[in-house]
C-alpha cells in the first residue's frame, strides 16, 4: 500500500477526481434549481407559496416578484446544469438564496436561542447551504466538463 499517497489524499484530497465532484455539485442543485422553478412556472398555482412569502415579507410587486424568482431558478438551475454562463448564472441564484434566508428563512428560526445555537440553526437552513454551494461554484469554476470550459476553451486561444 502507498501510504504516502493515502496519506496526501486525506489530507489534501484528489486534484484526478476534483472534475467529477464539480460536475456532480453543479448539474445536481442546477437540476435542482430547473425543476423547482419550472414546478413555481409551469405547474398550476406553482407561484402561490412563493407569492404568499413575498406578500408575508412586504416585498414590492409580489405577483411579478414570484413569477421573477421562479424564472431565475428555472433559467439559472438550466444554465448551472449544463455549464453554460455558470458563473452568471451561479451570481443570480446565489442572491437569489440569499434573498430567501433574509426574508423567509431567517424568520422560522426559534427566538431566544443563545448566538451559538442561532448560528448552529442558521448553518443548517437549506437555503444557507446552497449560498456556501454557490460561493463555491463560482470561485471553482464550472470544471471541464462543462459548456463554459469548452468555450473558452475556444474563444482565449
Amino acid at each position: 500500500m502507498d501510504w504516502k499517497r493515502l496519506l496526501q489524499f486525506a489530507l489534501l484530497g484528489s486534484s484526478d477526481v476534483e472534475q467529477y465532484a464539480i460536475l456532480l455539485v453543479r448539474v445536481s442543485i442546477g437540476l435542482f434549481f430547473a425543476i423547482s422553478g419550472g414546478n413555481k412556472l409551469f405547474v398550476a398555482g406553482g407561484t402561490k407559496p412563493v407569492y404568499d412569502t413575498l406578500v408575508q415579507a412586504k416585498v414590492p410587486f409580489p405577483r411579478q416578484t414570484a413569477y421573477f424568482v421562479a424564472g431565475v431558478e428555472f433559467v439559472g438551475g438550466s444554465l448551472l446544469a449544463a455549464g453554460f454562463l455558470s458563473s452568471l448564472a451561479g451570481v443570480a441564484l446565489l442572491i437569489d438564496m440569499i434573498v430567501a434566508t433574509l426574508t423567509s428563512a431567517v424568520s422560522t428560526l426559534p427566538k431566544g436561542l443563545s448566538p451559538l445555537s442561532w448560528l448552529d440553526d442558521l448553518l443548517y437552513l437549506p437555503e444557507v447551504l446552497y449560498v456556501l454551494f454557490f460561493v463555491w461554484l463560482i470561485c471553482s469554476g464550472p470544471g471541464k466538463f462543462s459548456v463554459d470550459y469548452w468555450l473558452a476553451g475556444k474563444l482565449l486561444r
